[in-house]
């Protein structure tokens, strides 16, 4: 999966970018296997993010909440930070 191009911007310095890293688990998720936790993805996300240089990064965590809607504290959290920050 290559997310790099989700990064690139007119003009703005990298550093200057902020790297929302979304995490979400519902509880009906939580009966899966390990792989699918939110310390799993978190991982996951903040290593493809360093190897690709992505240093200014912010965390965005839902555990627990259905994605049937968008209502959803980091969700919700995330793109207030979209519309404020551009």
């Amino acid at each position: 999966m290559d997310l790099s191009s989700l990064f690139e911007s007119g003009g703005i310095m990298e550093k200057e970018k902020i790297i929302a890293l979304y995490f979400r688990i519902s509880r009906e998720d939580d009966v899966n296997s390990v792989s699918s936790s939110i310390e799993t993805q978190k991982a996951f996300l903040k290593r493809y993010a360093n190897q690709h240089r992505m240093l200014n990064t912010k965390f965005y965590i839902d555990d627990g909440y259905s994605g049937t809607n968008f209502s959803r504290p980091g969700f919700e959290e995330m793109l207030n930070d979209i519309e404020t920050h551009g």
